[in-house]
């Protein structure tokens, strides 16, 4: 099966307009569409993200009586989150034959339009969803009454976003699941921290090729890991999405002028040039874990200079 971009991310929050304001007050988004389909069951807004060319943020709230969005919001403990990724296949129909190949569960779908499925390996349940589309279909249930809006004023300081860099899934084993999205994606892997680099955790990281945003996949390493902590609650789903920022400084003075609090600072030097990360709680941008990091030079915080697209 062959991903030729990853377009949007989307979250599930209970009410659209507080989500939407958050994202454009702090993040800096854009909302460019709205819709409201109660016979789909969404209410949603599409917003531009600073910085990047076709990659757009979507928020979907429940609406009518029968709604999936609800539905999905009950599944999780009533708790707002990252819903899926959106992407687009050459073929779709090729796409779902792969997937029924592999004992991959199509959840939902429009025939024709798009399907949505987790395409983590099925032997470890239900992991990140995805949303397929062919070409020239819409995105969205209810996508298809979106109309445009205006676009609102800035009031304050924003974060500064300049790129959606990467989603980020909890997994048992980073070389299985990295192996397995290699088969069925043809995902390369681009970056990897070695083994005992960090006390508790292993990462690497995925170009999906044709895309600049990239998958990066965690493990955990030792005794009380956080990421056993978070499988244990979650499975192995969507653990965080990461931005990068243009300015340091005016990005955390951003989250202090909106109250947002900051964690896990960290900062360091690689090949002579500074790097800062930090993250802000799901409590804070509507269910989301949220991954900042700034770059002296390209590539020296995660080196992915050798990620097409990216630099």
């Amino acid at each position: 099966m062959q991903i030729y971009r990853i377009d949007h991310v989307a979250q599930a929050v209970p009410a659209l307009e507080p989500q939407v304001a958050l994202l454009e007050k702090l993040f800096g988004f854009r909302a460019t569409h709205k819709w409201d389909n109660p016979a789909a069951g969404v209410r949603g807004a599409r917003l531009e993200i600073p910085g990047t060319w076709g990659h757009t943020w979507q928020v979907l709230a429940p609406s009518g009586d029968d709604s999936p969005i609800q539905r999905w919001l009950d599944d999780h403990g009533g708790r707002p989150g990252l819903h899926h990724i959106g992407a687009e296949v050459p073929d779709l129909d090729a796409a779902m034959s792969e997937l029924d190949e592999r004992g991959i569960k199509v959840t939902d779908g429009v025939p024709g339009k798009w399907v949505e499925a987790s395409l983590s390996p099925p032997a470890h349940g239900p992991g990140v969803l995805f949303r397929l589309r062919g070409p020239g279909t819409l995105t969205m249930t209810g996508d298809e009454a979106a109309v445009a809006v205006p676009a609102s004023p800035v009031d304050g300081p924003t974060l500064g976003i300049v790129n959606l860099d990467h989603v980020c899934q909890a997994f048992p084993d980073r070389d299985e699941l990295s192996a397995w999205y290699r088969d069925l994606l043809g995902a390369v892997e681009v970056w990897r921290t070695a083994d005992d680099e960090h006390p508790d955790m292993a990462d690497l990281v995925l170009n999906v090729p044709g895309s600049s945003i990239c998958l990066e996949v965690i493990t955990s390493r030792g005794e009380e890991s956080f990421i056993d902590k978070f499988l244990s609650r979650n499975g192995p789903a969507a653990h965080h999405v990461t931005f990068q920022v243009a300015d340091w400084d005016a990005a955390l003075n951003a989250c202090r002028h909106h109250d947002i609090p900051t964690f896990d600072d960290e900062e360091g030097v690689t090949d002579g040039a500074r790097w800062k990360h930090t993250f802000v709680h799901p409590k804070q941008t509507g269910g989301v874990l949220v991954q900042l990091f700034w770059e002296e030079r390209p590539g020296v915080w995660v080196r992915s200079d050798k990620i097409p697209g990216r630099r």
